[in-house]
């Protein structure tokens, strides 16, 4: 079997996904998701200027040694255009040896290790109130595991919240420009505040939903180690990314101060940038994808390694990532012993359309279908409905103007 034709598709019905689909001399097709939110564009050209010409008539189910080539044949390697590039055409070809196995590819990666996956949803508010009734409308439909964002007093916005009304999921997707947004932050007003939010979540939810809370990269590793002191009355599942990645020596310093459960690695690109961290147990769940983390041949080193440090997975998995990764991100769930949470945000209509799959959501889980390969798969002439549309996630500064991170 040969690899005869790479397709990089880019559509976008509500945002833009880039898509990998690999054809065989079988007539056996396989897609992969190689989208990175709002610079799309970059890894479109990386794919076709670069890995597209190297792939037409190798063997599709040599799976790592085709990782191994273009991973290893970069001497400008790593990073997260060229990782999330791999990565499309790295799920591709496990999509392909799935479907030529006849099985479905959890079953590649050993089988189920659970019978199905537990996610998490986004409950955001405005103010409080609106907050802690976002929250309680997941646990109403079965969720066992809920982020939860609210608007910080002061502030004209804040990460995870949409304008002045709850809820809707969707609304901190990149605006419509390619000019983005500008936020301001105050770290004081948010320290402040954050406490209260959970204090009045757990009043009202009790102990039993698993609570958990993203502070964006914003903290230093003092501030979040304060944070993290004063949310440990309400027992969250964890604090996601409370300092910036790149700092990770801060890390440590959080750890010394807060029993607080850590999350970090969604900007990760490689086993490479939380080795330190997974091996030195500062961090509890390890947030890597297999769309920005070289494709489901890397993501299950990365959750290899961290099984040895009792680390657990708890993949990012919002609305910038397609429906292909979210089946990829599904079946490596299945699969792995140390799996921990999923990141779950419902994709519009118009997406789930372009992008027809077998997985299903029922009672706060994720359940992986049975279909060989990865269960998913893109129609082209939905997608060439929607046109690509120039997009960029916001920027912040404080409010003295310097720039800071979003």
């Amino acid at each position: 079997m040969k690899i005869t034709d790479v397709e990089v598709v880019v559509t976008c019905p509500g945002r833009n996904f880039v898509t990998v689909r690999v054809s065989t001399d079988e007539g056996v097709t396989g897609v992969g998701d190689a989208t990175l939110n709002g610079r799309e564009l970059a890894v479109v050209a990386y794919l076709r200027e670069h890995l597209v010409p190297q792939l037409v008539g190798r063997d599709p189910l040599r799976t790592e040694d085709t990782w191994q080539y273009l991973y290893r044949g970069a001497s400008w390697r790593r990073g997260p255009v060229t990782m999330t590039a791999i990565a499309g055409v790295d799920t591709a070809l496990w999509d392909i040896k799935g479907k030529v196995a006849g099985l479905p590819v959890y079953q590649l990666l050993g089988g189920r290790s659970r019978e199905a996956v537990t996610v998490y949803g986004h409950a955001s508010g405005a103010t409080v109130e609106e907050a802690v009734a976002s929250a309680a409308s997941y646990v109403d439909r079965g969720y066992r595991a809920v982020r939860v964002q609210s608007a910080v007093p002061g502030l004209d916005s804040t990460y995870g919240i949409g304008g002045s009304s709850a809820a809707d999921a969707r609304s901190y997707e990149p605006a419509d420009a390619a000019l983005p947004t500008e936020n301001v932050w105050d770290t004081e007003a948010y320290l402040a505040h954050a406490p209260t939010l959970f204090e009045a979540v757990r009043r009202e939810l009790g102990p039993a939903p698993r609570l958990l809370h993203d502070v964006h990269h914003r903290l230093t590793g003092n501030e979040a180690a304060r944070l993290g002191k004063e949310l440990e009355p309400y027992h969250l599942t964890w604090m996601e990314d409370p300092v910036p990645a790149e700092l990770q020596d801060a890390f440590r310093l959080i750890r010394q101060h807060t029993t607080t459960p850590v999350a970090t690695g969604e900007v990760f690109s490689s086993i490479y940038d939380c080795e330190l961290l997974i091996r030195e147990r500062l961090i509890d769940y390890i947030r890597t994808t297999v769309v920005h983390a070289g494709g489901i041949t890397h993501l299950r080193r990365i959750f290899d390694l961290a099984a040895l440090y009792d680390v657990r997975s708890g993949s990012h998995g919002a609305t910038d990532l397609s429906p292909v990764c979210l089946a990829a991100a599904l079946h490596v769930d299945t699969a792995i012993p140390n799996f921990g949470l999923q990141e779950y945000m419902p994709h519009t209509p118009e997406t789930d359309a372009v992008f027809p799959h077998d997985y299903w959501f029922e009672d706060g889980l994720l359940h992986v279908g049975e279909s060989p390969g990865l269960g998913v798969d893109i129609d082209l002439d939905e997608a060439a409905t929607y046109p690509y549309r120039p997009a960029s996630l916001p920027v912040n500064r404080l409010r003295d103007g310097t720039m800071f991170h979003w």
